[in-house]
């Protein structure tokens, strides 16, 4: 194996050049663990080339299955490339290894969103905080399933800063109806 202790000073001094090098020669010795592969893509990525760290991300969970952190990056790359299925389900595989990652639980929830699966979005925002995010989501994710939503848009229009998301998610689950009045807002 290729000696990486000089890794973490390059990686404090931002040294991204030589990090890469030393890197790409540990990755090239047989047997390189998952984060010799992991490290790389990170440092890729650092160096503005983030598309190219795709197959080092893959080999990293190939060589360990268990590496929550490289599945989480896996996940924000394949995001990055156009394929939100596969993001979906690296995200998933992250969330099973460390069930009280927030940012995990929160991407899953917005591709669940975004593919249209709805009730697993809801699913995948259980234990996310009631932030704007995560109304809105639960909003047009009742909608779509033909559930009362009236909680949560009463919710999101109770707060003046929420309100422009709340008739943007209005808009998207509106079926070419807009109501035209909005619920009643219980006075302060």
């Amino acid at each position: 194996m290729s000696n990486l202790d000089r890794l973490p000073h390059l990686l404090a001094a931002r040294d991204w050049i030589a990090a890469e090098r030393l890197l790409r020669r540990a990755v090239a010795l047989s047997g390189a663990p998952a984060s010799v592969f992991y490290n790389l893509a990170k440092v890729i990525e650092m160096r503005g080339r983030a598309p190219q760290n795709l197959p080092w991300l893959r080999k990293a969970v190939a060589a360990d299955p268990a590496h929550a952190a490289a599945w989480f990056e896996l996940g924000r790359t394949l995001i990055g490339a156009g394929d939100p299925a596969a993001a979906e389900r690296a995200f998933t595989k992250a969330l099973a290894l460390t069930p009280g990652d927030a940012d995990a639980r929160r991407n899953l929830a917005r591709l669940r969103l975004r593919l249209g699966d709805w009730q697993a979005a809801i699913e995948a925002a259980h234990g996310l905080p009631e932030d704007r995010e995560v109304l809105v989501l639960r909003y047009r994710a009742a909608c779509e399933l033909g559930q009362d939503a009236t909680p949560h848009l009463k919710a999101l229009l109770s707060d003046a800063a929420s309100r422009p998301e709340a008739l943007t998610a209005m808009i998207r689950v509106a079926k070419g109806r807009i109501p035209l009045r909005l619920p009643e807002l219980q006075a302060r």
